[in-house]
């Protein structure tokens, strides 16, 4: 556990008990105009471990960056222990031009850990091993699906690590999927620093969804107290959403080009040889069924009618109880479905 003294990044340091945003230099633009990467740093009075929360590595995944705005603003920030380092957007040039990727079009994603003599992708990979994620104890990465696909919110993490399936646990979304670590990803690179990091995917690329975004604040809260971040309480806590954790899990492919209707929504529960949607061609002469291959609910799909063959249609989590995590799947969806009496996000009332 990392004691509460100064964190420091790029030189700057932030004392016990202050907050301060700090603008992380990355590469100029072919302008001249110098670009940064802003980083927000809360260091607490009492010492605990230090916690980083990183949005935007793909730069078209805004969901990430309002959570970690509403997470900011809330009033427990003034009474964490230990350090919270906040990057709400890491991938500044996807951000700027609404894209996934770099201007070179490489995947910051699969850039981890890096190098200082490598692409621009791989620089700034390393980079943020060097001044954020080396000196915490934790992390947190904020994904959503890919542009035109959605995601029901989850977690990814390393079950086989202990602290690592306490927290997943801990953050409550509907259904934790383990393991899938790809080579050259954050969760990788943390993996292999012996980081416990969680991945939350959740929502769409550069579309705002409240639910996906509510439970995104609750859920880096509910992390945050498990690590004891914040203050003892008198007041006991609501236990959330125990999650269900995916045996295995697939994706449903376009056997052929068409136009596709789909039958099932995000979170549809699905049984085996259901059919999930049709495609045709735009006379209508012949309708294609879309089938599942087992019991699952539908973690992933595309938003898309208009498909080609082999394309990606449908992502389906398989449980041991699939009856329960059905369930859970409800109740998440329930929880944290937004007042539409009101116009504002209810940021004030959300219990720690």
């Amino acid at each position: 556990m990392k004691s509460s003294k100064y964190i420091s990044i790029n030189g700057e340091k932030v004392a016990p008990g202050k907050r301060a945003t700090i603008d992380l230099p990355v590469a100029k633009l072919y302008t001249h105009a110098n670009l940064s990467m802003p980083v927000h740093v809360i260091n607490g009075k009492k010492s605990g471990p230090q916690l980083f929360i990183s949005g935007a590595i793909h730069g078209d995944e805004i969901n990430g960056v309002e959570i970690i705005r509403r997470l900011l603003k809330l009033p427990i920030m003034k009474r964490i222990r230990g350090g919270l380092i906040a990057i709400p957007i890491v991938n500044v040039h996807g951000f700027i031009n609404r894209s996934r990727y770099l201007p070179d079009r490489r995947d910051l994603n699969r850039s981890f850990p890096g190098s200082d003599h490598g692409s621009l992708a791989g620089r700034i990979a390393q980079l943020f091993i060097k001044e954020i994620a080396s000196q915490c104890n934790y992390g947190i990465d904020l994904h959503t699906a890919a542009v035109d696909r959605c995601n029901l919110p989850h977690i990814r993490a390393n079950m086989n690590d202990e602290e690592t399936a306490k927290l997943a646990k801990a953050f409550g979304t509907p259904v934790i999927l383990a393991g899938n670590f790809v080579e050259g990803s954050l969760r990788k690179a943390m993996l292999d620093l012996n980081i416990p990091t969680l991945l939350y995917e959740a929502g769409e690329a550069l579309r705002f969804d409240e639910i996906t975004i509510r439970a995104g604040v609750k859920g880096i809260l509910n992390v945050m107290a498990e690590l004891g971040m914040f203050p003892p309480s008198t007041k006991k806590r609501k236990r959330g959403i125990i999650p269900a954790q995916a045996n295995s899990n697939y994706w449903v492919r376009a056997p052929e080009s068409g136009i596709l209707r789909a039958f099932v929504p995000l979170g549809g529960s699905v049984k085996k040889n259901e059919v999930l949607g049709v495609i045709s061609n735009p006379f209508g002469e012949q309708d294609i069924e879309i089938i599942s291959y087992y019991d699952g609910i539908i973690l992933g799909k595309t938003n898309l009618p208009l498909v080609h063959e082999g394309e990606a249609l449908f992502h389906i989590a398989r449980f041991e109880r699939f009856e329960k995590a059905t369930a859970k799947v409800d109740k998440f969806q329930e929880t944290f479905q937004p007042d539409t009496s009101s116009i504002l996000p209810e940021e004030e009332n959300i219990i720690v």
